[in-house]
């Protein structure tokens, strides 16, 4: 496991239990052992080759309360979500599984685990004053990152996406969350994964309700960003197209990547 910066913005919410979990493993302890080891939770962690074949990944999780894990950042994440935000992960594994049971693994996801995986994977919250929120939905990014700078103080930005920390760990300009509105009364995480396992519904996924977010461009996340020729690179920040395109769902089988 590569070493990682545990003071940086988005990962210094997880150094408790992450870095000691990391130093086990760099000591040779086997990755699913020092994750049990870390604390209880709604899954034990597994080798891999517990998986049987041809057995959908999220079916497997719901039905045993056992969930695989590889060597590297990637499950090492996934891991650490589940011990951050219990309820959410096991409500989205529940909506992944009913939708497994009910329409079976087809030519394509369909809408609702297509922004299962969305969001498992890259998703986050972002609780932020009103006029932040509009200037996101707009992509209107001068204002919403120059203008209305001194309002991030205000802001809290909780990464959800196991795939998108693991990006983090080297990271780069481009880098995007899928950002979920959270509610303005949240206090802790505790609260935060209670609120979003409430909201965690067939209907409010299936309308996919997330706005991108360039995560380095946030204040504070990287010191690059403090000179505002950072936010003229039209490639990351992008403006809104008018109207959006509608989303295509992604291919079918498992979410796990």
């Amino acid at each position: 496991m590569p070493a990682l910066d545990w003071s940086a913005p988005w990962l210094a919410p997880w150094r408790e239990p992450g870095e000691r979990v990391a130093a086990q493993v760099a000591a040779g302890r086997p990755q699913h052992a020092a994750l049990n080891d870390a604390g209880a939770g709604p899954v034990r962690f597994v080798l891999q080759e517990e998986l049987p074949a041809g057995r959908p990944y999220e079916q497997y999780i719901f039905e045993t309360g056992q969930c695989p894990v590889r060597p590297g950042l990637h499950d090492f994440f996934n891991a650490l979500v589940w011990m951050r935000f219990p309820r959410a992960k096991a409500a989205l594994n529940r909506l992944q599984a009913t939708e497994i049971a009910r329409a079976g693994i087809g030519a394509r996801r369909g809408p609702v685990r297509d922004a299962i995986t969305v969001f498992d994977e890259n998703g986050a919250l972002l609780q932020a004053p009103p006029a932040l929120w509009a200037a996101l939905q707009e992509r209107a990014w001068q204002r919403l990152f120059v203008e209305l700078r001194p309002l991030w103080a205000q802001a809290r930005l909780w990464i959800f996406g196991h795939a998108l920390l693991e990006q983090l760990a080297v990271p780069r300009k481009g880098l995007t969350a899928h950002v979920w509105r959270a509610d303005a009364a949240l206090d802790s995480g505790a609260a935060a994964d209670e609120w979003l396992a409430a909201q965690c519904t067939p209907q409010a996924l299936a309308g996919k309700p997330f706005t991108p977010l360039p995560v380095l461009g946030v204040p504070g996340w990287w010191p690059g960003n403090e000179d505002f020729s950072f936010y003229d690179d039209s490639l990351v920040f992008r403006p809104r197209k008018t109207p959006e395109p509608t989303p295509t769902t992604t291919s079918a089988g498992s979410s796990r990547s």
